[in-house]
């Protein structure tokens, strides 16, 4: 492997360094005018995406009353974007083999921006939750493209630090949602929510399309049409299964959701057959499961997929116990998160560089350890009385372990494979994330209402009862960040690349 020394202005060394191949004209093009402004652009797109993705959270109540709908139709409105997400994310392995670097990206991008145009001029529900739909079919794509394009170009000594970025954007901006919804709200309406997203994706689709390069080769392979059906089932089953799991628990859904969650249970168990029958036959498989052999990968995704189960869950219970507990507003409630979502944004990069030094487990099982500790403490401490200092006092160290739990991980799960499996185990990666988020917000939310219920029961006050159904949720956090923490101990302290891709 030849090594590099980066420019002075930071840019990232040339793609030979990293082992990838460009194709046509691009072969000798040097990667200071291409690799840094692919990746910023990459990098700002999906932090845009993520945070819209979260934004709603706090601005339910508001669409409530302005689109007349209940609890339940608006949270469709989150739930829908999952599911797209879902369903689309398992085709991105054979689109990123089918279609060049440039199309996906010019194709992702469209699809936000139009979805986002549509919800910004949005005047009923349903042409919302469409918007919303078209929004996360851009979403799907983009993630797995941005993780892809940093393993195929960067450095393996540089990936640790520009992995950090991703750390941003897949910790801080889900948490920064809520903070920036609730300033808007309290200035705006909802529309502006959208309006705020529409210049940030204009100029970072035309810096894309100046800067864009196909660093792969397309390749004419065939779309399995029936493992798309099975994974749309399958994956959007278990979607909504997760998320109506408040309505099993209070009784007013319980048959529908068991019955989804059979369906998706044995359609996936029909995917994952098909796709290694398709293998073994020496057909191409929609999603290539080969990295769930490689030890490393599924031991860093496990604690990845706890960890951001966690932080959903909290991001999602932690407003609905400041504002019903504790009686803050919306404005209130998103200065109160923003702390935490800074914490973990500012320590992303740091903690990158310190990954590229000394490897995942001296920063991952502390950040692991640290997040378990932030979510036992919140059971213990906060109350129906709780001040603002004493929930940003928990809630930054929640953000800094998210930071040194995810950014070793994305780099130490996808480094782990051989570059032919780069696409397919960023869209295991993703798709799974999808899940976790289904899985975190849905419990989070249920064990806050039936805790509450039972508090309530028990004869304690409101803004008690709703603290108390706030403790179930958080403890709940702290068995999952508990479990990563000893499964982050069983990871090896070694650079990704030793780990053989079986």
């Amino acid at each position: 492997m030849t090594t590099h020394t980066p420019t002075p202005t930071g840019e990232f060394p040339a793609l030979e360094s990293s082992g990838a191949r460009a194709s046509g004209a691009d072969a000798h093009e040097p990667a200071s005018v291409t690799v840094t402004p692919i990746i910023a652009v990459l990098v700002v797109s999906a932090f845009v995406m993520i945070l819209n993705e979260t934004m709603l959270s706090v601005a339910l109540p508001v669409l409530m009353a302005d689109l007349t709908i209940t609890a339940v139709t608006a949270q469709w409105l989150s739930t829908g974007f999952m599911l797209t997400m879902a369903v689309v994310i398992p085709t991105t392995g054979f689109l990123m083999k089918r279609l060049s670097t440039r199309t996906v990206f010019t194709t992702a991008m469209l699809l936000f921006l139009v979805g986002t145009l549509v919800a910004a001029a949005a005047p009923t529900f349903t042409v919302l939750l469409g918007a919303r739909v078209v929004q996360a079919a851009g979403t799907a794509m983009v993630l797995p493209l941005l993780m892809t394009t940093i393993l195929a170009l960067v450095p393996l000594r540089a990936r640790g630090l520009v992995m950090g970025l991703v750390g941003v954007v897949i910790s801080a901006a889900p948490a920064l949602g809520p903070s920036i919804s609730g300033f808007i709200l309290e200035h705006w309406s909802w529309h502006r929510l959208f309006v705020m997203m529409l210049p940030i994706i204009v100029v970072a689709l035309v810096i894309g399309l100046l800067f864009m390069r196909n660093y792969t080769d397309p390749e004419k392979v065939g779309l399995d049409v029936v493992s798309v059906v099975l994974s749309a089932i399958g994956f959007g089953g278990m979607i909504y299964a997760l998320a109506s799991i408040s309505a099993v628990v209070d009784g007013s859904n319980r048959v529908m959701p068991l019955i989804v969650l059979t369906v998706g249970a044995l359609s996936l168990a029909l995917f994952t057959s098909r796709q290694v029958r398709r293998r073994a036959r020496g057909q191409e498989p929609l999603l290539d499961l080969r990295p769930l052999k490689v030890r490393t990968f599924s031991v860093s995704v496990l604690v990845i997929l706890l960890s951001f189960a966690t932080m959903l869950g909290t991001v999602v219970a932690l407003p609905l116990y400041m504002t019903g507990a504790l009686g803050m507003s919306t404005f209130t409630v998103g200065l109160t998160m923003l702390p935490g979502a800074a914490a973990s944004g500012v320590l992303g990069p740091l903690v990158g560089a310190a990954f590229d030094r000394v490897g995942p487990r001296p920063l991952v099982v502390p950040g692991a350890a640290l997040m378990a500790l932030a979510c036992w403490l919140e059971v213990l401490l906060l109350d129906g009385d709780s001040t603002q200092g004493l929930i940003i006092a928990l809630n930054i160290p929640l953000g800094i372990g998210m930071a040194m739990v995810m950014t070793p991980l994305m780099a130490l799960s996808l480094g782990a494979l051989p570059r032919s499996l780069y696409g397919h185990g960023s869209a295991i990666l993703n798709t799974l994330q999808q899940l976790a988020a289904a899985l975190g917000t849905a419990v989070f939310i249920a064990l806050l209402t039936l805790g509450s219920a039972v508090a309530a029961e028990a004869g304690a006050s409101a803004s008690a009862a709703q603290a108390g159904g706030a403790g179930w949720a958080f403890a709940f956090g702290g068995v999952l960040t508990t479990a990563a923490t000893v499964l982050a101990l069983t990871l090896r302290n070694t650079a990704a690349e030793d780990e053989p891709a079986a």
